[in-house]
């Protein structure tokens, strides 16, 4: 690490101790997409306009494109604060030698207490009963609100996890220790030992994990919903493309899935009058299963530390390309 100071350009949200370690390894261009009055997310050009008006040789990005042109430029290396970093040409990237870093497991803790945030909301009813109390309508149509919100307790109920990484974990032994069995399917995690059809026949609540591959992409559809119990919770803190919407929507209306938790949408947005909205049992949020501090610190401390090892000559522990280091 003797050679000449770095310059890095960031714009993903930075802090904490990750934060110190980046100072100390180059000199900072600091300007999170989250600072911005509106949205900013760089298309590929513009990133590479920007990397270069910069004269930076390091890019720590969240969610700007890092394509081809970028590395036409002498670049150190890319960082993606994320854990499956698709706003990377990884190809590009190899191609040109240039070492990729990611970030997994960032907001595994994040996502799993959001998930048990839904399960709670949409089976105890807090939603429409929290809008009661604050528009005077505790007894609304002339029923007490312990008539209007009784519900099953979760403990004793079997979870079924469809997909068992960094997320899927960091709710198995939450949910265990709120009295729950816990059942997973993951073709690719040697403990998740359940069949889909066995989980999907067995869950009181299913509760999805698993990343977009052509394997997931609509992996919960009509069929699957058929094969569940009746009255089931479904909850999704992963990515809407693994279920298909109209399925859902109808098994919500039939009772064959009695409420339901989702954090994404497809293309990041559902339209107010969408039939999911009409639900009183289904709890919606807008893709905030990371949007904690935590996470923002856990991915600066991992691309940091990897940073270190990479300038230090060593070999990284999240690099997507090993193959650009030199033995």
């Amino acid at each position: 690490m003797t050679r000449s100071r770095p310059k890095a350009l960031v714009t993903a949200a930075v802090s904490g101790p990750g934060l110190d370690l980046l100072h100390q390894l180059a000199d900072l261009v600091l300007d999170s997409w989250l600072d911005q009055p509106t949205l900013r997310i760089y298309n590929a050009s513009q990133l590479a306009e920007r990397v270069a008006a910069e004269g930076a040789s390091i890019v720590i990005v969240e969610s700007d494109v890092c394509g081809a042109e970028l590395y036409e430029q002498p670049i150190i290396a890319v960082c993606s604060c994320r854990g499956d970093p698709t706003n990377v040409d990884v190809p590009a990237a190899t191609a040109a030698g240039v070492p990729v870093l990611r970030a997994p497991g960032r907001n595994a803790d994040a996502v799993a207490e959001l998930a048990v945030a839904l399960l709670f909301a949409a089976t105890r009813g807090i939603v429409p009963a929290d809008r009661d109390v604050r528009e005077g309508q505790i007894y609304r149509d002339g029923k007490i609100p312990y008539q209007r919100y009784r519900a099953w307790e979760l403990a004793g109920k079997t979870v079924g996890l469809v997909g068992l990484g960094a997320v899927g974990r960091a709710l198995r032994w939450r949910l265990r220790g709120l009295g729950m069995d816990v059942i997973a399917y993951d073709p690719y995690a040697p403990d998740a030992t359940s069949s889909l059809d066995e989980l999907l026949a067995r869950a009181d609540v299913i509760s999805i994990h698993a990343p977009v591959t052509e394997e997931t992409t609509g992996l919960i559809g009509a069929d699957a919903f058929a094969k569940m119990r009746d009255g089931v919770v479904y909850l999704n803190t992963a990515r809407a493309k693994i279920h298909d919407t109209d399925a859902l929507v109808a098994a919500l209306a039939s009772g064959k899935v009695a409420a339901a938790g989702l954090d994404h949408f497809e293309g990041e947005h559902l339209a107010p009058d969408h039939p999911l909205t009409t639900f009183p049992q289904v709890v919606l949020t807008p893709h905030i299963g990371g949007a904690t501090y935590d996470t923002e610190s856990n991915h600066t401390r991992t691309i940091a530390e990897d940073l270190c090892r990479l300038m230090a000559g060593a070999r990284p522990l999240h690099i997507v390309n090993p193959e650009v280091l030199t033995d």
